[in-house]
């Protein structure tokens, strides 16, 4: 097995084989699932007091920590917004030079330190309490100067970072990153935001656009799809589906009710398995009582139809109450086009 040389910070080489990183990896993110089921265990009425807060104050939440702390405070209010609560990132330095300015009057400050000593958090308290802004801190150090002035903690301690010398923001920063996401889903709850309130605030994402749209929105109309009858030759399917290159040919009644698929894959699987297929039809192929879905259903439905399952699907008919044929929508079809 290939060896790999390295310098440790403490300047000693160290071979690892290669084979080792899957090791290192799996160390780490057990270290820091097990620093996320410990904080769980840890969790108290506090979090209940700080969800209270935040909802009582109304307004906007200002999130603010320096380093890695500054960046999970950015992504923690970015996660508040995008799930109903306003919310706003306030760089602790900047914070004295102007930004104060964003403060409204009750607006709370939730301040992410690992540490709780930051210099510049803790020379930023008067400056918010002269603001009537209330506290929240979301803090490794329990015994810390930050943890003394602030109105709520949140115990984000962990026993050790993930890495082998207990200094890489690891499991410290994914327990930080942990408790702003269950702050932000509590209070999703507790404000009633649900699926349409997610998808306003993200029109263009994928998670929106799939909970914003339905199936008529992007659905092909079955004039403009491969449409055969149950007793048409199997060579006439397969030039509608040339001629409509969707991946299916819909087999339809002449009542208009839908009577199966005939998808790509079927076609492939009946030539490896017949020599002679000119006495085949559309019924000797076709797969009956196809999954569907109805024009009114959200992409969010038809992405779960089609993927949600052992074997997955790319083509969905797309049928009335009555089960009339009205067309076709495929996986491609979900997502947006460049």
């Amino acid at each position: 097995m290939r060896l790999q040389t390295s310098t440790a910070s403490n300047g000693f080489s160290e071979s690892l084989q290669v084979a080792d990183y899957a090791r290192v990896a799996r160390n780490v993110l057990t270290a820091e699932a097990e620093a996320l089921l410990a904080i769980s265990d840890r969790l108290d009425r506090r979090f209940t007091e700080a969800v209270d807060l935040i909802l009582s104050c109304g307004g906007k939440v200002v999130v603010t920590g320096l380093g890695k702390s500054g960046h999970i405070a950015h992504k923690m209010a970015a996660t508040f917004c995008s799930t109903g609560t306003t919310a706003i990132y306030l760089h602790a330095v900047e914070a004295r030079h102007g930004d104060l300015g964003v403060y409204c009057e009750r607006d709370p400050t939730i301040l992410v330190s690992k540490s709780g000593a930051t210099k510049e958090l803790i020379e930023l308290v008067p400056m918010l309490r002269a603001l009537g802004s209330p506290l929240i801190g979301i803090l490794g150090n329990l015994s810390s100067p930050l943890a003394a002035l602030v109105d709520i903690v949140l115990d984000a301690r962990v026993d050790r970072e993930a890495d082998e010398f207990d200094i890489v923001p690891s499991s410290s920063s994914t327990a930080a990153i942990g408790l702003g996401d269950a702050l932000a889903i509590a209070l999703m709850h507790a404000r009633h935001f649900g699926q349409n309130d997610f998808a306003r605030y993200h029109p263009s994402g994928q998670l929106g656009r799939n909970l914003w749209l339905s199936v008529a929105d992007v659905m092909h109309h079955a004039k403009h799809t491969a449409c055969v009858g149950p007793g048409d030759r199997l060579r006439d399917v397969v030039i509608a589906m040339t001629r409509y290159p969707l991946g299916a040919a819909c087999v339809v009644h002449t009542d208009g009710s839908l009577a199966g698929i005939i998808t790509d894959g079927d076609l492939r699987r009946t030539l490896q398995e017949h020599e002679d297929i000119r006495a085949l039809t559309a019924t000797d192929v076709m797969t009956l009582q196809p999954v569907t879905i109805t024009p009114g259903a959200l992409l969010k439905q038809a992405e779960v139809l089609m993927e949600a399952r052992e074997s997955q699907i790319s083509v969905l008919p797309v049928v009335n109450e009555e089960n009339r044929y009205l067309g076709l929508v495929r996986v491609h079809d979900l997502y947006p086009r460049d």
